[in-house]
């Protein structure tokens, strides 16, 4: 009898241990830090596919976007943290910089995205020839020789690179043009070009008035980004929302080129605790 009670109570201890650490992870990835896989290309070559990053909740505060989603059990960020949603607003707020690489709530569709935030509020922006305009000023590009890749599969979904080399074999280099672009502050990062695709397109686009409480954001692999360049109904970004914000991306934790993460022969050791500039 008591060898039976002292089974029962090693299950019931076992399942409070899960619960308690279920509940940790929960208050963590709410209210500090949340996980976030790189799946596409768009912010080569500051953030490649594969890289595994937290994101600073705390940065900028909170609003219905700091809560998680829950799919399986048919709860969203709204549902969870409807409390704090409405006239654009957030509790502990922070104001973000121009250069941050932010992670955010598509405004349609409420997918995660991560880029750069290149226009705040009030910021006329414009895109000629691949050249940023802020409030009627270039931004200096410096050429940085070439991003160099395998073109190939890469990721669990297996994309194909974009080159400016022309169409190439599998295994062989594709090239980008890298520039340094060096933002009014002073801070610069780098962006990468694959060629100029002409007229009305995201390298020569009209003027964008950015409205009061919202954000402009450009990928810096700019001939492969959805962003603030196309309007959301055109399949983009369009202005987002201040509410929409969830974090910062500070530092790159993990990184691997191939299929599966647990295919370590393909982990980036160099990319391990790497800064996000």
């Amino acid at each position: 009898m008591a060898a039976k009670e002292k089974t029962q109570n090693g299950f019931v201890e076992t399942i409070k241990t899960i619960v308690y650490a279920l509940l940790i992870a929960g208050v963590f990835r709410t209210l500090f830090f949340q996980p976030f896989w790189i799946p596409s290309g768009s912010m080569k070559e500051t953030l490649l596919i594969g890289d595994f990053l937290f994101v600073n909740k705390m940065a900028y505060g909170y609003s219905y976007a700091s809560c998680p989603s829950i799919p399986l059990i048919g709860l969203d960020a709204k549902k969870l943290c409807g409390f704090i949603d409405g006239d654009n607003t957030r509790i502990w707020s922070g104001e973000p910089q121009r250069g941050d690489v932010v992670v955010f709530r598509h405004p349609v569709s409420g997918t995660d995205f991560i880029k750069r935030l290149v226009g705040l509020p009030g910021d006329t922006v414009q895109v000629r020839n691949g050249v940023v305009f802020l409030n009627g000023a270039a931004v200096p590009q410096e050429p940085a020789g070439n991003f160099i890749e395998e073109f190939d599969l890469q990721g669990p979904q297996g994309l194909r690179p974009r080159c400016g080399n022309g169409p190439t074999g599998v295994g062989a280099d594709c090239l980008k043009e890298r520039f340094v672009e060096t933002f009014p502050d002073g801070s610069s990062h780098v962006v990468l070009n694959v060629g100029n695709q002409g007229a009305n397109s995201p390298d020569n686009t009209g003027v964008y008035q950015v409205p009061e409480g919202q954000f402009f954001f450009m990928g810096d692999n700019r001939d492969n980004s959805s962003d603030s360049r196309l309007a959301q109904v055109a399949g983009g970004v369009g202005f987002v929302p201040y509410e929409n914000l969830i974090g910062r991306a500070d530092r790159i934790m993990f990184s691997s080129a191939g299929r599966s993460m647990l295919f370590f022969w393909t982990w980036r050791g160099d990319r391990f605790f790497k800064r996000v500039e």
